[in-house]
């Protein structure tokens, strides 16, 4: 049975799953050219959002690492770090893409660097419902519930943050700069 914190942030939850995807998407139709705004191209974020999903990717094992340690006041900490790390990267990404062409991958590993890509991109939208629940459940003090999830949420989320390295460094050699 729910309690009211999780009654409370449910249809939080629902809307966010749902329009941070939708919005990401239809900026990356939107351009700062196209709105008629002189931006030169923020093609220094690239690397900096590609090391903050690799903070992530530490963050999350250090939190695991703290939790089964029984240092929950820690393992808060690093998750809501986690959480902020990736709100950092889903804004620089948008800039990025906001200001910048779409860059083609053009190397020997093609199948690979697109299945990379793909998963990364599905999973890194089922990971928004599952990181918000996850964190209510703890927010609601449902710690059994909360652990119950955060075993599918932790090696998804953690496959999402190293992907993101992994397709920055594949796609890095071919940026028009």
């Amino acid at each position: 049975m729910e309690n009211n914190i999780e009654t409370k942030y449910n249809k939080l939850i629902t809307v966010l799953s749902i329009v941070i995807p939708l919005a990401v998407a239809a900026l990356f139709g939107v351009s700062f050219k196209r709105l008629g705004l002189d931006v030169k191209p923020f093609t220094f974020l690239p690397p900096i959002y590609a090391t903050i999903n690799g903070i992530t990717a530490l963050l999350l094992v250090a939190a695991v690492i703290a939790i089964k340690k029984g240092k929950r006041k820690w393992h808060e900490n690093l998750m809501k770090t986690a959480i902020g790390c990736s709100l950092v990267f889903l804004l620089m990404y948008v800039a990025y893409h906001m200001s910048s062409e779409s860059t083609t991958y053009l190397g020997a590993y093609k199948p690979l660097y697109y299945f990379i890509l793909i998963t990364h991109i599905v999973l890194s939208i089922a990971i928004i419902p599952l990181v918000l629940i996850t964190y209510v459940k703890a927010l609601a003090q449902r710690f059994d519930k909360h652990k119950k999830i955060a075993k599918i949420t932790f090696p998804i989320w953690l496959y999402v943050a190293i992907t993101g390295v992994i397709v920055y460094l594949m796609i890095s050699p071919y940026y028009v700069q």
